[in-house]
């Protein structure tokens, strides 16, 4: 299965195709058109059947859906070998008619608009002029196989497939070509290997890719990322951003290489190595299900333990975990299992992950409140009924109400004529000044005011291009109904709040190419009244000097003043502008609206190559801003962070907001500076205190990284003070002890007891008895406490001279710590070491040890 290849496409609304000629012979053509299905009342396509009638015969005009097929072997008649999955009769060009939706109850209706989606198979057709009976024998593969075989050392590439392929040599050599196109040619337009979606699709190629080449074609670690010099060999005259972004494409799947071969191509796992584990779980369950299906039913875990999903899911209880978690996809285990005679229950690891994607869902709807939805046959129905898509163009008119009328009422089940207070409602209005959740931007909220009173706006979403306003009565009775005239009631305040983020957010996106280079690219976006996200492509962590950078070019355009410009143009002319930003995947509709920073839109439309423009913020956007950067006030870069493989996550605050971060962090800095004033406890203190509040402070990201630079100068001074104190303490115990000691030896004493005032250094007042005991030959106990705890170290020492058969060092201890409400653990080595919650009853118990040693001694 090919999983690249080049789609040389038109589209038309007529069903019409201009056949492209490539000097091959007439008489191989079959054309296809649908035949019809009596189930589902279609009848056959005529109009097509007729027009393919005007270039084919008859006999090479047949029902099977509107396609072209090429008899290789020619000079025969191949009818029956068309659409039969025959490769001497292949498809090479396609054709899809869009012009009914299947709705809910299986039926089919008119589409509102009516499209052809067309493509011609390049590599097919390659094949064909190169008189090729596989795409994988033209020169488009074959350069690749070379270079594959030269860094593998594998035996050539041969052709063979199924049986013949023995050894799956040949079908390895295969995976790993097609796979590193696709990989090289997704990366230059912008995407990335990742954990969701389509880039998760990427992922999920490559590790294929790899599998196969480490397995199968043996070859070294790290070296799928070497076959990007050939792709970009092969295609880039024609495709120049495969060697324009060559570098990128190669790091990246490096990188992504790297990750994967940690786990999947060494010999043992490690404890958290979580796709490791999962791999050392599926070889054990290989063995033990051997002939079985290996189930993904959350239900089947109880009774079959042995099984591969059962085995990881035991670890987490959930597929879904299987899936997202532990990096381990489906079509890997599938693999693997297929490899030692094992199925994979799809259907049931699809049934366990749709619940826990329903689980989310319902858990993020109940939290956010205002979750109506409107689907696809909701939007039917008001087609249907002739309602026109809402006018939301108002939303661009601030400060000013805007009058509308109630076109339909929704429950998120059915239409409603009239609604009562007392339940969420949706309200789709013929026209609104509201903003629709979308692009990244949150939605308005606000109240719609009419006869009936006041409808508070929770939420406002699009559906198809119908805007429901969801909410619920301001009170506790009325009655709103189709009809109904309203004023639409922006919460301006609150959205004059999100604009200076959104159209920060688009001067972020321009610093961050500005200061990372051309490669980043926009991968989500939240703007909300309290702040703005950022998700882009990035490789590795953003340096803090380039985080200085590009806060710096924010906060200079808006100290720029720059007027923000919004106007709408034709996609095709949009695109033209040199410099445009756009979210790689986005759909946008055309015509389309333009923001640019600083330069009227009017004067990109009119010059669009122009290299000015490259230095401006222009984007795609259908999004609310503010009218001059000013507005904004300041724009504070408060984390960046990695969310992904190969994604980096910016948080920043504007406005007011902004000046709040960099106030705190100036108070912050100074409680540091001053901090470097104070000495000994104090200063421990003050820096542990000062380095939490830090870390969770919203400030300038570089500016924290600057505190934190300090905080650890202070934290090496308080170290350093503290070994000084500890060699104070050790010196001041060991000589006290030793004094105690050497009177104690001369008046004939078998023991000496003192305190010695180190605080609660228990190493100090250990080594002390240590030294005593080894010295001296004599028993000692030394003591110290802490005023400020009201706490108590002790420690124990007997002499191993037979005199520890007298004096147990556990109970001399423990009796003497009775009085300090203190206990201790099991003397080791003729040492004991316990501690005191009340020192104020020193002398007691120092009186208490000395009586113990008396009577044990005697």
């Amino acid at each position: 299965m090919i999983t690249y290849l080049h789609w040389l496409g038109v589209g038309d609304t007529l069903k019409r195709v201009a056949f492209w000629v490539y000097k091959l012979p007439t008489d191989r053509f079959y054309g296809t058109y649908f035949g019809g299905d009596e189930k589902a009342g279609l009848a056959p396509d005529n109009e097509a059947r007729d027009i393919w009638l005007q270039f084919l015969p008859p006999g090479r005009v047949l029902p099977f859906g509107c396609k072209i097929h090429y008899d290789r072997i020619g000079n025969r008649d191949a009818a029956s070998l068309v659409n039969n999955d025959d490769p001497t009769c292949i498809e090479i060009w396609n054709l899809v008619f869009i012009q009914y939706n299947r709705e809910s109850d299986g039926s089919l209706s008119f589409l509102p608009a009516k499209h052809v989606d067309t493509g011609l198979g390049f590599e097919r057709l390659t094949s064909v002029l190169q008189n090729k009976m596989s795409n994988y024998d033209t020169d488009v593969f074959l350069p690749i196989f070379d270079a594959i075989q030269k860094v593998t050392g594998a035996r050539p590439y041969t052709g063979k497939v199924g049986s013949d392929d023995a050894d799956k040599v040949d079908m390895a050599y295969r995976v790993v070509a097609d796979h590193i196109r696709t990989l090289s040619f997704a990366i230059a337009d912008g995407s990335c290997p990742g954990n969701e979606g389509r880039e998760y699709v990427l992922r999920r190629i490559l590790r294929r890719a790899v599998r196969y080449g480490s397995e199968v074609l043996k070859a070294q670690e790290g070296f799928f990322h070497g076959l990007v010099d050939i792709v970009v060999k092969v295609m880039s005259d024609v495709f120049p951003e495969l060697k324009q972004h060559e570098g990128r494409i190669r790091d990246i799947i490096a990188d992504e290489e790297a990750s994967f071969g940690k786990t999947l191509l060494k010999d043992r796992w490690y404890p958290g190595d979580e796709m490791g584990e999962g791999i050392e779980k599926f070889k054990k369950a290989a063995q033990d299900v051997e002939g079985k299906i290996l189930s993904g039913q959350a239900s089947d875990i109880q009774n079959l333990s042995s099984l591969l999903f059962e085995t990881i899911l035991f670890l987490k209880g959930d597929a879904f975990v299987l899936w997202d978690t532990y990096g381990f996809p489906l079509d890997l285990t599938q693999l693997m299992a297929e490899e030692r005679g094992l199925q994979v229950d799809v259907e049931g690891f699809n049934n366990v992950m749709d619940e826990a994607r329903e689980r989310s869902r319902n858990a993020q709807n109940k939290q956010s409140g205002g979750a109506i939805i409107m689907n696809a046959d909701a939007t039917a129905e008001l087609h249907q009924r002739g309602i026109a898509a809402t006018d939301d163009s108002f939303k661009f008119t601030w400060s000013r109400d805007h009058e509308s009328i109630i076109k339909a009422i929704y429950t998120g089940s059915e239409f409603l004529d009239s609604a009562y207070a007392g339940g969420e409602v949706g309200i789709v209005l013929e026209s609104t000044s509201f903003y629709a959740e979308q692009g990244g931007q949150i939605f308005d909220t606000g109240a719609l005011e009419g006869p009936f009173g006041l409808f508070q706006v929770i939420n406002v979403q699009i559906y198809g291009g119908f805007i429901l306003h969801i909410g619920h009565f301001a009170g506790k009775s009325g009655r709103l109904s189709v009809g109904d005239k309203v004023i639409c009631m922006v919460d301006y305040k609150r959205r004059k709040l999100i604009a200076p983020n959104h159209t920060c957010t688009h001067m972020l996106n321009f610093a961050l190419r500005e200061v990372l280079g051309n490669h980043v690219d926009q991968k989500g976006s939240i703007v909300l009244p309290e702040k703005l996200r950022f998700d882009f492509s990035h490789g590795k962590p953003v340096d803090v000097n380039d985080l200085r950078r590009i806060e710096t070019i924010v906060n200079e355009q808006i100290k720029a003043e720059l007027d923000v410009f919004g106007k709408e143009a034709t996609l095709a002319d949009a695109k033209r502008i040199n410099g445009l930003r756009a979210v790689f995947g986005e759909v946008y509709p055309d015509p389309v609206r333009v923001v640019a920073i600083g330069r009227k839109v009017e004067e990109l439309l009119a010059d669009p190559e122009n290299d000015e423009w490259s230095s401006i913020s222009t984007e795609l956007c259908g999004g609310t801003h503010i009218s001059n950067t000013r507005e904004a006030k300041a724009f504070v870069l408060l984390s960046e962070e990695g969310i992904a493989k190969g994604i980096r996550r910016i948080t920043a605050v504007t406005t007011d907001m902004a000046y709040e971060a960099e106030q705190l962090a100036y108070s912050l800095e100074k409680e540091v500076d001053d901090a470097s004033k104070e000495e000994g406890s104090s200063l421990e203190k003050k820096v542990a205190s000062l380095k939490s509040r830090v870390d969770s402070a919203q400030i300038p990201a570089a500016k924290k990284d600057d505190i934190r630079t300090k905080i650890s100068q202070l934290q090496k001074q308080v170290k350093i003070a503290h070994k000084k104190i500890a060699e104070q303490n050790l010196k001041k115990a060991i000589e006290v002890t030793t004094m105690f000691a050497e009177i104690a030896v001369s008046e004939g004493k078998a023991f000496c007891i003192c305190n010695v005032d180190v605080g609660l250094d228990a190493s100090a007042v250990r080594e002390a008895v240590s030294q005593v005991t080894r010295d001296k030959g004599i028993s000692a106990m030394v003591f110290s406490t802490d005023e400020t705890t009201n706490k108590a170290v002790v420690c124990a020492g007997v002499p191993e001279n037979g005199v520890e058969r007298q004096l147990d060092v556990t109970d001399w201890l423990t009796a003497a710590l009775e009085p300090l409400n203190g206990r201790c653990g099991r003397g080791r080595g003729g040492l004991a070491t316990g501690q005191g919650t009340d020192a104020s009853q020193v002398q007691e118990a120092m009186t208490l040890a000395a009586s113990f040693a008396l009577v044990k001694l005697e």
